[in-house]
């Protein structure tokens, strides 16, 4: 039987209650999940893409079936490289729906690799990685925000 593979990219600055629930629900439909750290250097993030797989690989160690791994270029590279076999995005609104919808279509165009959407429940659906950030910038607490036993 065919080993599947999920991708699933991001900055995830910082990691999310949303983007846990993503990975949870993607473990229930394929063997395996690549958490993939978009690096960006046109992006200001608060942590960098070190803290960040840190952070990430500390939440998931005890879960073989997780990998976390940071990557330049794009994200049909990162696919190629890893032999993922499905990328998988979580989607809050219709906006969010309009725009993977398009990087679905390019990157299916791309590499030949179809994307799974998760609805992101709607108990973190008002959740944002820029919004945790900003609360964080201005010396909020982030906890109700981020996995349960999340270290950042």
């Amino acid at each position: 039987m065919k080993k599947t593979i999920a991708l699933f990219a991001g900055s995830f600055d910082p990691f999310t209650r949303g983007h846990a629930d993503v990975v949870e629900r993607s473990l229930a439909l394929f063997d395996e999940v690549i958490i993939a750290i978009g690096v960006n250097e046109q992006k200001r993030t608060l942590y960098s893409a070190d803290q960040r797989r840190e952070q990430i690989a500390r939440y998931y160690a005890a879960n073989t079936a997780v990998q976390v791994v940071t990557y330049r270029g794009l994200t049909v590279d990162l696919v190629r490289e890893t032999g993922a076999t499905v990328l998988v995005r979580g989607i809050r609104s219709g906006t969010d729906f309009d725009y993977e919808h398009m990087l679905s279509d390019l990157n299916r165009q791309l590499s030949g690799v179809d994307t799974v959407l998760l609805c992101t429940d709607a108990r973190h659906s008002f959740i944002s990685s820029s919004v945790v950030r900003e609360l964080i910038t201005f010396g909020g607490d982030p906890s109700p925000f981020l996995p349960e036993g999340f270290i950042l």
